[in-house]
């Protein structure tokens, strides 16, 4: 078993909509010192695989099939085995 974690992030560029708009509300709170605010999306999933190049390949393949657009997402994979 491995616990594989993917980390979602909007590319270089691209527009972070939520992100701003925590930005604007966080000033409106009075936190002045916020400078920016990026918003990702953390994937914890548990695969049954027999090792770790394995669990990387079907990590990868969700990425590429479901978890991430890549036109607008980069992303990272870790793997520990459990």
């Amino acid at each position: 078993m491995f616990d594989v974690r993917v980390t979602v992030r909007l590319k270089k560029g691209v527009s972070d909509p939520e992100g701003k708009n925590t930005k604007k509300a966080l000033h409106l709170l009075g936190f002045d010192q916020v400078k920016n605010v990026n918003t990702l999306r953390i994937f914890d999933i548990q695969l049954d695989s027999v090792s770790k190049k394995e669990a990387l390949n079907s990590a990868e393949q969700m990425c590429q099939r479901l978890l991430t657009n890549p036109v607008v997402h980069d992303y990272d994979i870790s793997i520990e085995k459990m």
